[in-house]
C-alpha cells in the first residue's frame, strides 16, 4: 500500500492518459512510462515501490516483449507481477507473453471493469504468496524431512512448476502460463512430492522454500 493507496502500478505505455486518469479514481497510485527504457529506469531505483506493472506491447524504443524478458532476468523484479496489454488478439502473442512471464494479458480495446478485475485478481494472488512464506507456513503445516530418503534434485521445470504453485495458481492456469497440459502439470507434482519426501502441494512449497529451491 503506497500513501494509502490500493497499490501502486506502473503503466508502461506510449498512450498512458486513459489508465493514468482512471485508475487513482479507484485508489491506486499511478507512475507512468511512456516506453521500456523508461520504465525500467523508474524499477533501477530500489525504492520504486511498484506493485504491478501494466506493460504495453507496441512501444518506440523497448517493446513491451523485450522489457519484460528484462524485467524477468532481474531477481528483484522477479515477483513483481506484470499484466501485457496489446491490440493484437493472435495465440502466438499472448503465448510469447505468458512464456516471458506475464501474469495476465489483455486485448485492446478492453472495459475497465474487466482489467480491474484482472488487477484485483493479480494482485490477490500475490498478496497470497507473500504471506505464504515459510514462518507462517511452518505455523500451520508439521513437515517431517526423512533423513534415509534424501532429497532428489528437481528440474527447471518442475521448479517453474513449484513457483507458479506458490503464487496460488491450480494445475490448469499453470499448464496456461507454462504452454503444457494440465496433465502433464499433474504429472509433474507427483514428482516433486516423490523427490521432496512429502505429500502434498503445500509441503513441497514449504520445503523448496526451506532449501531456497523457490524464494
Amino acid at each position: 500500500m503506497i500513501n494509502g493507496s490500493i497499490a501502486k502500478i506502473l503503466v508502461v505505455d506510449d498512450h498512458p492518459k486513459y489508465l493514468a486518469d482512471v485508475l487513482p479514481t479507484f485508489g491506486y497510485d499511478v507512475a507512468v512510462a511512456s516506453d521500456g527504457l523508461q520504465a525500467l529506469q523508474i524499477l533501477s531505483d530500489k525504492d520504486h515501490g511498484v506493485n504491478l506493472i501494466i506493460l504495453d506491447v507496441m512501444m518506440p524504443n523497448l517493446d513491451g516483449f523485450e522489457t519484460l524478458k528484462i524485467i524477468r532476468t532481474k531477481p528483484e523484479l522477479e515477483s513483481v507481477p506484470v499484466i501485457m496489454l496489446t491490440a493484437v488478439d493472435t495465440e502466438q502473442k499472448q503465448i510469447f507473453g505468458l512464456k516471458f512471464g506475464a501474469d495476465d494479458y489483455i486485448v485492446k480495446p478492453f472495459s475497465l471493469p474487466n482489467l480491474l478485475a484482472r488487477i484485483e485478481a493479480v494482485l490477490r494472488r500475490v498478496n497470497i504468496a507473500k504471506k505464504a512464506d515459510t514462518q507462517s507456513i511452518s505455523q500451520k503445516v508439521n513437515v517431517e524431512l526423512n533423513a534415509d530418503k534424501p532429497i532428489v534434485p528437481l528440474s527447471q521445470r518442475e521448479i517453474d512448476i513449484l513457483k507458479c504453485a506458490a503464487l496460488g495458481n491450480n494445475n490448469e492456469v499453470i499448464a496456461q502460463k507454462l504452454c503444457v497440459k494440465s496433465a502433464t502439470v499433474k504429472t509433474h507434482m507427483t514428482r516433486i512430492f516423490k523427490k521432496l519426501n512429502v505429500k502434498s502441494r503445500t509441503q513441497a512449497i514449504l520445503v523448496a522454500m526451506q532449501m531456497n529451491i523457490i524464494q
